[in-house]
């Protein structure tokens, strides 16, 4: 009998089952980008033979409208996707989100910080990857005299987090310089996405995260999170987004129109057509129980363009 080493017998098991995700925001009714980023998620699930999970981003309750996730809820069922499991709400997961802050909290990981965004602007460096502003560290090495804290930050090292992106291809960049520490626990008591979206992952046991682009820039801040909480990293595809015709995202802000359900197979290969896939006229204008077992079958994420933005319109 031949004997087999550890790393071997790792190397023989097969890979785990797959297990990803759709996680809208509901800040308003789902339109055509947040569609799109669902259609891609779904097909990636269903093609791998593995569990499409739903979760309701709602822990910046500011931003989320009465009735949106309700709503979002009808539609994905009319357009005829299918979940497995019940749908994870983060507004009624805060405890998990405390507890992890917690141990980040005993481990040292984090600090308290006391500026406000007027203070980190006045010397802050230029603009952040995604917009933001980068924390120059001034609160780092404690709190000073008299003043409070307003949020807690996560201590980044002047490292390089690289990724290969599903997608959009090798993805490489250094915390300290694009960002900075940053925030989990937000001045007005609201968890962090960062810190919600990282520790729902692991909860449900998500190992593929495909999504919109507009996320790929935060991507490494989750894998230096990941790392601190010792959570597996998942893979990740991060796909095109809508733009309207100034380059805008769609999204409530650039007032989206929410997707129109009687439009059937013909929105949802609006959707596949967009992430780099042709549909036949008559799939396109069949009935959604012949749409679906055809994009399945059909489905290539190496179709989809490694672009951050396309305007369909």
């Amino acid at each position: 009998m031949i004997a087999t080493t550890a790393t071997e017998e790792h190397a023989q098991r097969p890979p785990p089952p797959y297990r990803g995700r759709f996680a809208p925001s509901p800040s308003g009714p789902l339109h055509f980008g947040s569609l799109v980023a669902a259609v891609g998620s779904y097909l990636d699930a269903r093609a791998h033979g593995g569990q499409w999970m739903l979760r309701i981003e709602d822990v910046d309750q500011p931003r989320t409208v009465a009735g949106a996730a309700d709503d979002i809820l009808r539609t994905l069922e009319g357009f005829g996707f299918a979940w497995d499991g019940e749908v994870l709400v983060q507004s009624r997961r805060l405890d998990l989100y405390h507890a992890a802050l917690v141990r980040l909290q005993l481990e040292g990981e984090v600090y308290p910080c006391a500026c406000s965004r007027t203070e980190i602007a006045a010397c802050s460096p230029p603009r952040s990857v995604d917009g933001g502003l980068v924390y120059p560290g001034s609160c780092r090495n404690g709190l000073a005299a008299g003043r409070a804290a307003r949020a807690w930050r996560l201590r980044v090292a002047d490292a390089t987090i690289t990724f290969g992106d599903r997608v959009q291809g090798d993805v490489q960049q250094n915390l300290e310089r694009a960002v900075g520490d940053f925030i989990l626990l937000r001045a007005d008591g609201q968890y962090a996405y960062q810190l919600a979206v990282v520790t729902d992952d692991a909860a449900q046991g998500i190992n593929a995260v495909v999504r919109g682009v507009d996320l790929l820039d935060s991507t490494p801040r989750q894998i230096w999170l990941q790392q601190r909480l010792a959570l597996t990293t998942p893979t990740y595809a991060h796909l095109p987004v809508v733009t309207n015709a100034a380059g805008e995202k769609l999204s409530k802000q650039t007032r989206a129109a929410a997707v129109d359900l009687s439009g059937g197979s013909a929105v949802l290969s609006a959707a596949l057509k967009f992430l780099g896939h042709a549909v036949p006229p008559e799939i396109s204008a069949g009935p959604l129980r012949d749409f679906w077992p055809w994009a399945i079958a059909a489905w290539s994420i190496e179709r989809v363009p490694a672009l951050r933005g396309v305007c369909p319109y």
